[in-house]
């Protein structure tokens, strides 16, 4: 009896994976793996206590429009609207996201613990969904008991959010200046990152 090729073998797994939908949270928990290594923490050394170079894309979006961060209305899992507006006066770390992306879920743990650690007075926590459907996010969220706050875009995407990376993260000081932009999976639940969002609070 001939044996079956190896090559014959992985792609049968790979495609039994992507037909049934399984590959993101598989590839997911392999980049999650390579997330507790320490490999990728966000690099924090380029800004400090909030303050952005003239020549980054932060510093010229704030330099164009100083509250930028401030000019966006979003909607909760139920249907609430919320302005960043109203998050005035804290630090705010904001996520775009989607189920469908299997960096976004390789680092939500990490923003989980992260989320949990933090004093909720100081840092609001914007977990921004880019799925087409809400719902989906909201089943992910659940099955994976996630507390973190959970928002759709309800208005225009201010200029300045945009990226061609998902996930991005985007940390806004308490004036809604964006100080810092992390484009791609990182691991945010450090104690430097943690001291990092503190000092940001005035």
């Amino acid at each position: 009896m001939n044996k079956i090729p190896g090559w014959v073998i992985t792609l049968l797994v790979f495609g039994f994976l992507y037909i049934t939908g399984l590959h993101t949270q598989v590839i997911g928990q392999m980049q999650r793996l390579i997330l507790a290594t320490g490999l990728m923490n966000p690099d924090i050394g380029q800004v400090n206590h909030g303050e952005t170079t003239e020549g980054s894309a932060a510093g010229k979006a704030n330099a164009a429009n100083p509250h930028s961060g401030y000019d966006f209305t979003m909607t909760t899992l139920d249907g609430k609207i919320v302005t960043m507006e109203s998050l005035k006066g804290k630090v705010i770390f904001l996520n775009q996201w989607a189920t469908w992306c299997p960096p976004c879920r390789a680092e939500m743990p990490a923003i989980e613990k992260l989320y949990q650690l933090m004093d909720k007075d100081k840092v609001a926590f914007v977990m921004l969904s880019l799925d087409d459907d809400p719902t989906k996010a909201e089943r992910y969220v659940k099955q994976e008991e996630f507390s973190f706050p959970v928002y759709v875009p309800a208005g225009p995407f201010p200029q300045d959010f945009m990226s061609q990376a998902i996930p991005t993260t985007l940390i806004l000081d308490t004036d809604g200046k964006i100080v810092q932009r992390i484009e791609g999976m990182a691991n945010y639940n450090t104690d430097d990152f943690r001291q990092y969002l503190s000092s940001l609070h005035k």
